[in-house]
């Protein structure tokens, strides 16, 4: 799957924040508000595409995902960023370490009772006045996915969450939010949702 998702985003844009003007808007927004505060880590960064967007800002920017072929296409399409493979929910960071952290459109993929832990890392990592930046799907279900991309069978849980109830999450993992962006169904294959929040001082 990893590789027809790159495929796509190269061939329609896909991804590309540059064609959503919100979206780019709370991503230039995230990128003014860390500058010069330290690393910058993205979480889920698939094939790369806003951590070059986010390097090519001038951050010291990173990208991890679980996905071994997802990060072979992030390095073979950005090959001036670093990437590497590892697991939200296993990432070694050290408290205070990091000026930004990105969950771009990829935490819905953890499980409900899983979703607080890697918040509440995400807290312990970032330095006073840091901020956390995520996109995602809103809603209640769970939906089960068994095809992606082309129709490469697959797997997988897309857990969507209310507005309410994961500003509530973020909030008890010690963060403070600062910005919400309600996203209208019609533009973004259903509504969506832009949180950052900031770990305070």
């Amino acid at each position: 799957m990893a590789d027809n998702y790159a495929d796509m985003v190269v061939t329609t844009g896909v991804g590309d924040i540059r064609r959503h003007p919100w979206l780019k808007a709370s991503i230039d927004a995230f990128a003014d508000t860390v500058s010069g505060l330290g690393p910058v880590l993205d979480v889920g960064c698939g094939p790369g595409t806003v951590t070059a967007y986010l390097a090519e800002r001038g951050l010291d920017v990173s990208g991890v995902d679980l996905s071994p072929r997802m990060i072979e296409n992030a390095r073979r399409l950005h090959p001036h960023c670093r990437f590497s493979v590892a697991s939200a929910t296993d990432l070694d960071l050290d408290e205070a370490s990091l000026g930004g952290v990105l969950g771009w459109w990829s935490l819905f993929n953890l499980p409900r009772d899983v979703l607080p832990q890697v918040l509440a890392l995400f807290a312990h990592a970032l330095k006073p006045g840091g901020h956390f930046i995520t996109a995602t799907h809103v809603g209640d279900e769970d939906a089960v996915r068994t095809e992606a991309y082309g129709g490469v069978p697959v797997r997988w849980t897309t857990h969507k969450w209310r507005p309410e109830q994961l500003v509530d999450l973020i909030e008890q993992a010690g963060l403070q939010p600062v910005a919400e962006l309600r996203l209208p169904p019609e533009e973004y294959s259903g509504p969506g949702l832009v949180v950052m929040a900031k770990r305070p001082s």
